[in-house]
């Protein structure tokens, strides 16, 4: 199976600031209900769904794309390979679900999930 895009994420200084834009802008119902508030969107059936917070070391933030791979170890050595790094290895954040970041060789960031 070819490798998708699952997940979008958008960081920032102000996360419900971002929040109620975005909501707003697009009509997206947002669910903070966890503890970091961050908020969750989903695509309706018909799109991708993603999230919208503040980022984690206060800095102006950045948006990421997420990609589903069937064995993300062997993908994140790959990535290393042809020139790009790892940034985060692969962390479970929640069960049954892991994340890793990779740089590419221009140094965009881009997600595994």
């Amino acid at each position: 199976m070819a490798s998708h895009v699952i997940h979008v994420e958008v960081l920032g200084k102000d996360g419900p600031a971002l929040q109620r834009f975005y909501g707003d802008v697009f009509g997206w119902k947002l669910n903070t209900d966890n503890p970091g508030g961050y908020g969750m969107f989903d695509g309706g059936g018909e799109g991708v769904g993603g999230g919208i917070g503040a980022s984690n070391d206060g800095g102006p933030g950045h948006v990421t794309f997420y990609v589903h791979a069937d064995d993300a170890a062997a993908t994140l050595r790959r990535v290393e390979e042809l020139g790009g790094r790892v940034l985060m290895p692969l962390t479970e954040i929640a069960p049954g679900t892991t994340i890793a970041l990779f740089a590419d060789p221009e140094g965009h960031i881009v997600g595994l999930m």
